[in-house]
């Protein structure tokens, strides 16, 4: 039980609390967020010339405002609730199993009026976004590289295909590397339209027979590669047992 001294000490605080708070949402209108619409609160009455970066901003910071909003608003009906308790001589014990709330957690929390084992705080949200669905992994559930030999154009693919018309990267960030500019963009080097390089210069028929090379730039290219590597030999130079499997038989 707690003695008449230590509530009123607790009055006291939670008073005090409440004040301090009161007088700071009454200072900042609650966040702007008294101040009516969205665009006249953050001083604009359209969004239509505005750049999608500065919307961005300034959705993230009305963001911010609506959950110190509501943070401060929970910790004013916390103080409510406490202070009621004491008019009803409830103060100090546990809402839900009545048992005493240790006096080192009043200390520490003097709004509270549950015992750390029924706290509400301790349970976990599992509402997540509905975004998430498709941005968690990295590209979400669209992206195929990594499953099953997927070749399909898939979403990282397509963010390829857009970043490779420009992304927020400035010269500047280039100022020790050697790619080129028109490249920083994930896996630049990356082939488009095919996997190997060998398939934008190789065909067949729809058999897979008739194997043909058409000599083109990426052709060349794969060959400069292949000699500067050491790998480009002739057919005359194969060893046997990769050899044989090429000659035909005869009979």
């Amino acid at each position: 039980m707690l003695s008449t001294q230590q509530l009123a000490e607790f009055r006291l605080r939670l008073l005090q609390e409440k004040s301090e708070v009161t007088e700071r949402l009454d200072q900042n209108d609650h966040f702007g967020l008294e101040r009516g619409h969205y665009h006249e609160s953050m001083g604009e009455l359209s969004s239509y010339d505005n750049h999608p970066a500065d919307e961005g901003t300034d959705l993230y910071e009305r963001e911010k405002d609506i959950a110190l909003n509501e943070h401060y608003e929970l910790q004013l009906s916390n103080i409510d609730r406490a202070l009621a308790a004491m008019e009803n001589g409830t103060y100090g014990k546990c809402e839900v199993c009545g048992k005493d709330i240790p006096i080192e957690r009043l200390e520490a929390l003097p709004n509270t009026t549950y015992c750390i084992e029924h706290s509400p705080d301790q349970v976990v949200s599992h509402n997540r976004p509905i975004e998430e669905g498709v941005l968690m992994p990295d590209f979400g559930k669209f992206d195929m590289d990594e499953k099953d030999e997927n070749v399909a154009f898939d979403a990282e693919d397509a963010w390829q295909e857009v970043a490779s018309w420009g992304t927020s990267e400035t010269p500047s960030d280039l100022a020790f590397s050697e790619d080129n500019y028109q490249d920083i963009y994930p896996e630049s080097d990356e082939n488009i339209g095919y996997v190997e390089d060998y398939e934008n210069f190789v065909g067949n028929d729809m058999y897979g027979n008739d194997i043909k090379v058409y000599p083109n730039a990426q052709h060349e290219q794969y060959e400069e590669a292949l000699d500067e590597e050491g790998l480009m030999t002739s057919f005359g130079d194969l060893p046997a047992y990769e050899h044989d499997p090429y000659v035909e038989d005869k009979d």
